[in-house]
């Protein structure tokens, strides 16, 4: 499946995962305005961005750029969505790097959804699928070592530690990711 082509809905009972999209921006806000969530949030290789939006003319921007990726193949941003709530509570990134047969997961979530069992029944939705969407065998993601709720669901999911840094496309180290290998 090429999630380029046609960017599938992923559910459950309690969230929905769509292609994000202007009516999500004041949603959105409240994640990337969160002062407690913004520090979890993975900007390596993203030219400096460090997510904070604190206004709506800035997250619609953000959207603007997400939507315009997903357009021309660079990345695909789900918005996460409650159900019950009936609004967006952060989003997913899945991209494929250009070199070799890995995929990038970011997950950005509001501070108060920033926990053990939410992330677990996120990943539950979303990583199987992704090694399909972007067509990859191994997804990393980025946990920083202040994220301990996020760690511990990653080694729950049978996310292990990297061996290495990931190198981004400026040539710069990063570190601190966790990944699965498809079909574990």
């Amino acid at each position: 499946m090429n999630i380029y082509e046609v960017c599938p809905e992923v559910r459950n009972d309690r969230f929905l995962l769509r292609l994000v999209g202007e009516q999500d921006c004041e949603d959105l806000l409240k994640v990337y305005s969160d002062l407690s969530a913004v520090p979890l949030f993975n900007s390596d290789n993203c030219n400096g961005d460090d997510f904070y939006y604190a206004t709506p003319e800035r997250m619609r921007e953000a959207v603007a750029f997400w939507m315009l990726a997903y357009e021309n193949g660079w990345f695909v941003r789900l918005s996460i969505v409650d159900v019950a709530a009936g609004c967006a509570v952060g989003t997913v990134e899945l991209c494929r790097r250009e070199s070799g047969d890995t995929g990038i997961l970011r997950l950005d979530l509001r501070s108060d959804y920033e926990k053990e069992a939410v992330i677990l029944e996120l990943l539950s939705l979303v990583a199987e699928p992704a090694y399909d969407f972007i067509g990859c065998s191994l997804l990393i993601t980025k946990a920083k070592p202040i994220a301990a709720a996020r760690i511990r669901a990653l080694t729950a999911f049978d996310f292990l530690p990297a061996d290495t840094p990931l190198i981004g496309n400026d040539g710069k180290a990063y570190g601190d990711y966790y990944e699965r290998r498809k079909g574990k």
